[in-house]
């Protein structure tokens, strides 16, 4: 067998599950199945591609799981790992269907592909809906990362259209001329889109090099969580190492009035990162007053973190850490005041309260009385800001929202990165204003908010993000532009020589089929 009928017979098969010739009637519908898996390897790529972007959240999705069914699974892993095996198997019989055409042989997928595909439909129609209804806040996440990616997603469309293009081209030649009209505008027009779309994109990163703001400060998220257990003093020494400028953490206050570092609250509480079912079988607990200090410190607060390995990372301790690991406790806030105050660290809250008055009143003397400089509160509960304000006005006042920070006449900010744009960023960076950005966790994502001018970002792999000494790509526009328009006349310069080759290739096959039936009628 030669290596042509080889490549033909594993292409028919693969694709058609067929291992013989197709009769012409059996193929009727090919050309529209073909553009069926076309499209939805499309679907598929873009799918795997909002997955890829979103991973920086993933513990947003993993929480809302444990949220409403009370245990702790990876979810996110799970699609993505879902997504990546339909993106590679929808590509994979798309080449297949190309490797036919470029043979010659006719298209009839098999009805077992038909079904996979209509169930990778349904998979990415359920993934865009959840999003849509349990995740919208996650959306804006997408023009983002095209903010970041895009110059090197144009580029890798030209390079798949100029490879493309000789399928294109033979179905082209082989065409009648009503299909060639259409097959020509068809791909001249996705041309056009792929070459013309830089003089839409935009990017903090295209800039002069000597323009590049400085490297955005690191604060540590409830400490270092990819390293030890959240919210531990553990976690938080390990982001000490990462040479954070600021603790962020969540305060709570117990029974008999001791504030404490815990996240989950309300029907929540202690049940992710604690062994409370453990230690209190027949208690029921949904608020932080239901216990006392003494009864919190009787819990343990970093087994979960081993047992579950929330961020596949417990691989990468010791022995020494992973004991470490498994007898940290819940802390107080004074043991956290205590360590920032030993190394110069600022420390920055959420407080989750139903007294927000009482309990801040409890804070603030709590603060006062650890002897810290006020100068390294960062403070951000906005329920009692005015009585923080005339209590300990050394407290550096942070807000939640644009309003509210230009009505108080404040300088600091603190917002989700999606919920500022990179231009808002830049914007508020020339007006003096302190802009800190939660929680950017991927690399992309911290060299874009680099580039915009973000003043700081709390993150959960300041192990990874202290060493970035500089953002993944920094180009000039000038630079840029060059660049663009160099790939777009190679490519086209290439994509007329593949079009004159087949057209030559087809003239000399029709014409040896011409020879042949002449000399065979003249025998």
């Amino acid at each position: 067998m030669t290596g042509n009928s080889c490549c033909r017979l594993c292409s028919r098969g693969l694709y058609s599950c067929h291992w013989i010739g197709l009769s012409e009637n059996r193929s009727k519908h090919a050309c529209s199945w073909f553009t069926f898996v076309t499209l939805v390897s499309l679907l598929s790529l873009c799918w795997m591609y909002i997955c890829v972007v979103t991973f920086n959240d993933q513990d947003d999705i993993n929480w809302q799981g444990f949220t409403k069914l009370k245990w702790w699974v990876n979810w996110f892993m799970v699609g993505i790992i879902t997504s990546a095996v339909l993106a590679s198997y929808c590509i994979l019989l798309l080449l297949f269907a190309l490797f036919q055409v470029a043979l010659g042989e006719q298209l009839h997928l098999h009805w077992l592909h038909k079904i996979f595909l209509f169930f990778g439909v349904i998979f990415i129609a359920s993934g865009v809906t959840g999003i849509s209804l349990g995740w919208q806040q996650e959306w804006p996440i997408v023009p983002l990362s095209l903010q970041a990616t895009a110059p090197f997603l144009q580029f890798g469309a030209v390079g798949a259209l100029t490879l493309l293009s000789p399928f294109v081209f033979q179905r082209f030649h082989k065409a009648k001329q009503g299909s060639r009209r259409l097959i020509a505008v068809a791909f001249i027009a996705v041309s056009a889109a792929i070459f013309l779309c830089p003089l839409l994109i935009w990017s903090p990163c295209l800039i002069e090099l000597d323009e590049l703001p400085e490297k955005p400060k690191l604060i540590g998220h409830r400490g270092a969580p990819m390293l030890a257990p959240e919210n531990t003093m553990m976690s938080f020494n390990r982001s000490v190492a990462c040479g954070v400028t600021a603790f962020e953490t969540d305060v709570q206050l117990s029974k008999d009035r001791i504030p404490f570092l815990m996240h989950d609250n309300k029907s929540e509480f202690l049940l992710r990162t604690t062994n409370v079912k453990k230690m209190f079988p027949d208690g029921h607990f949904n608020n932080s007053a239901n216990l006392t200090w003494e009864e919190l410190q009787s819990l343990n607060a970093g087994e979960w973190f081993i047992k579950t390995d929330p961020f596949r990372s417990v691989s990468q301790l010791s022995e020494e850490e992973k004991e470490t690991a498994r007898n940290q406790t819940i802390p107080s806030l004074l043991q956290l005041l205590n360590l920032a105050k030993q190394h110069n660290i600022s420390v920055i809250f959420d407080l989750y309260s139903s007294n927000q008055k009482n309990d801040t009143v409890d804070i603030v003397n709590t603060i006062l009385s650890s002897g810290i400089d006020s100068s390294l509160i960062l403070w951000l509960p906005p329920a009692e800001r005015q009585y923080v304000n005339s209590t300990a006005p050394g407290f550096i006042q942070f807000y939640d929202n644009e309003a509210d920070m230009l009505n108080e006449e404040g300088n600091h900010l603190n917002m989700k990165y999606s919920k500022l744009g990179t231009g808002k960023i830049r914007e508020l960076r020339r007006r003096n204003v302190t802009v800190n950005l939660w929680v950017v966790n991927e690399r992309w994502l911290f060299s874009l908010m680099w580039c915009a001018g973000a003043s700081s970002v709390t993150t959960n792999s300041c192990h990874l993000l202290k060493d970035t000494d500089w953002p993944d790509w920094v180009m000039t526009p000038h630079t840029y532009k060059i660049t663009w328009m160099l790939a777009d006349a190679a490519s086209i310069l290439i994509m007329t020589g593949l079009f004159l080759w087949v057209r030559k290739t087809k003239r000399q096959y029709f014409s040896l089929e011409r020879e042949r039936t002449v000399s065979l009628l003249t025998y």
